[in-house]
Order: C-alpha cells, then sequence, then structure tokens
C-alpha cells in the first residue's frame, strides 16, 4: 500500500533538509515542500498561528515507521505533526517505483 505523509516545519530549509534526508535514507521515494502556509493550533493553553511549511512524502505501509523514526529523530519540533494518509488509487507504474525507491536494503 502507498502512503502519503505529511510533516510541517517553521523555515523552508528545515522543510527541504526533512525532504533531502528522508530520500537520501530511501524511507520515502520522494517529497514536495509547499509553504508556506498559515498554521493555526492550540499551544500550551493557547491557539497560535505561525508560518510553516509542509513536506508530503510519498512511501510503502512497510516503510512507514523507518519513515516516522527518521522524521522523529530529524525534527526539531518537540511534538511533530506526522500524517499518514493511504492512497485510495494510484497507478500500477507509480507504485512500483515507490516501492522499488524505497525498498529495505
Amino acid at each position: 500500500m502507498i502512503l502519503t505523509v505529511l510533516t510541517t516545519t517553521d523555515a523552508r530549509d528545515k522543510a527541504e533538509v526533512l525532504a533531502r534526508g528522508a530520500v537520501e535514507a530511501r524511507v520515502a521515494a520522494c517529497a514536495q515542500v509547499v509553504g508556506p502556509v498559515t498554521s493555526v493550533y492550540h499551544w500550551k493553553r493557547a491557539v497560535e498561528t505561525a508560518e510553516e511549511w509542509q513536506v508530503l512524502f510519498k512511501t510503502t505501509d512497510a516503510r512507514y515507521g523507518d519513515l516516522e523514526a527518521h522524521l522523529r529523530a530529524a525534527h526539531d519540533y518537540e511534538t511533530p505533526e506526522i500524517l499518514a494518509t493511504p492512497v485510495a488509487r494510484v497507478s500500477a507504474e507509480y507504485a512500483r517505483w515507490v516501492e522499488q525507491e524505497t525498498a529495505a536494503p
């Protein structure tokens, strides 16, 4: 199963480091950096607003745990957003590519 995995961070350069690191570690086949976006959220009893960059990774269900561990180790947020969504439909060729690029060594 192919997954998209989303995280956010507070700077474009940090987002690019997270994207490149996951792809180089082969826990994601690719990643897109999108932003800036405006995030509104509760944090420590206050409503906060922040400018963030989203990073959207493509990986497999089998490699999700490794990607999550990689992001937790590399991320500087105390509680990073890490959301995985199964892809309902995907072309066979793209799915094979994601599987090949994220195959465990």
